[in-house]
């Protein structure tokens, strides 16, 4: 069975009520709660605004790709160095969702969908974030230039994803 989470920066949620989707799916047909899969909750252990490129090694991916990118690491989540302190400081609560009446929205991020409320089956406070990354083998590395890196690395042969880069300095137009 998949376990499923929702992070929050808020404490004590006791059900979650669908809303509309902050993107377009057209494969949607209405208002949603959102969940992520526990591979794939590395991605979502930041404060909720901050921007992000997460990169990995894929099937497909180069052995150069790989050296160049990741070295000795698994993942590399680079993050704006302006973004330390929130991910110092913000506490982060970690819901496990009931699997039950979700369904996949989309494989390759890790997301899952549900039409109805939904109970959480537990919450656990995450105080430390950078720390809750390394247990899970991500290196965080804080950068300078987000953009560069989102644009260095769609050019590679690695999995990757940016996340909230609309709130990234720098540019005005999304990747």
């Amino acid at each position: 069975m998949i376990r499923l989470y929702h992070i929050s920066e808020e404490p004590g949620i006791e059900c979650f009520e669908p809303r509309p989707s902050p993107q377009r799916y057209s494969s949607l047909r209405g208002d949603v709660v959102f969940a992520i899969s526990e591979e794939m909750l590395h991605l979502y252990l930041t404060p909720r605004d901050c921007p992000r490129v997460c990169y990995m090694a894929g099937p497909d991916t180069s052995e150069r790709d790989r050296m160049d990118f990741l070295g000795q690491s698994p993942i590399v989540m680079a993050v704006e160095a302006g973004w330390r302190p929130a991910l110092r400081e913000t506490v982060l609560y970690c819901y496990e969702l009931p699997s039950e009446g979700f369904e996949l929205l989309d494989a390759s991020a890790g997301y899952y969908v549900s039409y109805q409320v939904v109970q959480p089956l537990s919450v656990t406070a995450i105080s430390h974030p950078l720390g809750a990354l390394a247990a899970r083998g991500v290196q965080v590395e804080f950068v300078a230039d987000l953009w560069s890196v989102a644009e260095e690395v769609s050019r590679s042969s690695l999995r990757f994803s940016c996340i909230r880069m609309r709130n990234a300095g720098g540019r005005d137009t999304i990747l």
